[in-house]
């Protein structure tokens, strides 16, 4: 349990929301993309949601195609769970010692 109250702690920190909110925006670009414009060739804007959550999501591109898109969201919670505890690590205050 103590794992889990350190990961939601961590990814409440403002680091990892705010990672979680461009890889957000970046998700409904390329929903957009994907969607509503029309290529003459094939767009490569799906693979910006593989880069912003690499090298986890990268992971996931070697197994069977249909599962290769549940790295995206996998990628994104750990990569905001490392920049939280990284951000937790820096900002938390240490006891001053009189010496």
């Amino acid at each position: 349990m103590n794992g889990y109250r350190s990961l939601v702690s961590a990814l409440r920190t403002p680091a990892a929301l705010g990672y979680l909110l461009l890889v957000g925006a970046l998700a409904a670009w390329v929903a957009v993309d994907t969607l509503f414009i029309s290529h003459a060739d094939a767009g490569f804007a799906g693979m910006w949601l593989f880069f912003a959550t690499a090298p986890t999501s990268l992971l996931f591109l070697v197994v069977p195609s249909q599962f290769a898109l549940i790295g995206v969201p996998i990628g994104a919670v750990v990569q905001a769970a490392l920049l939280g505890a990284a951000y937790q690590g820096l900002t938390r205050t240490r006891p001053v010692t009189a010496g």
